[in-house]
């Protein structure tokens, strides 16, 4: 199948150096027993590389998966949260950094930042690579932000269009998608 271009938005270097940033804010944040949740699929790439530059600034997270989505086979978001595989480790009175490709609307974040605390987590942080920040329908806030992304459909890195382009070690654009 031939796939159209992508242009660069986020080259490989850049993210690499943001991600080691990201690392040490978060560290400066001193969280306690930090369980680190990874929101399928997208954040799967950035949740390993952020994992790794964590252990590079003296952090030791124990490492979950939480799928949810909002988008299945679309590329705009349907507005209801389904869980497709939930948490396993127990939260309560732990530190949670929440990790995701991109917030946006902010429904899946807010949905999972929710469910954390009436769990009982001590604390709930969210890192997002991606931040979209005219695109809210409720009201959350990231903790940690990689990049400001400006209004287009991004891939790569992860993040995909009806399952195609997570392989991309960059963030990009598919020209004629926007």
């Amino acid at each position: 199948m031939d796939l159209p271009p992508v242009k660069v938005l986020f080259d490989e270097n850049r993210i690499a150096a943001r991600n080691r940033e990201l690392a040490d804010e978060i560290a400066a944040a001193r969280p306690d027993r930090l369980l680190v949740l990874a929101v399928l699929k997208g954040s799967f790439v950035f949740a390993a590389d952020l994992i790794r530059a964590l252990h590079a600034s003296g952090q030791a997270p124990e490492v979950e998966f939480l799928h949810l989505s909002s988008y299945r086979d679309a590329t705009v978001s349907s507005g209801q949260v389904a869980i497709l595989r939930d948490v396993e480790s127990e939260v309560r009175d732990r530190d949670v950094l929440l990790i995701d490709d991109i917030l946006e609307s902010g429904r899946t974040l807010a949905f999972a930042k929710d469910l954390l605390v009436a769990r009982g987590a001590r604390r709930v942080l969210v890192c997002v690579l991606l931040e979209k920040p005219g695109k809210r329908a409720v009201q959350i806030e990231a903790d940690f932000v990689g990049f400001e992304c400006p209004d287009h459909f991004v891939v790569g890195y992860g993040m995909d269009v009806a399952h195609a382009f997570r392989q991309l070690p960059f963030i990009g654009v598919v020209e004629g998608l926007d």
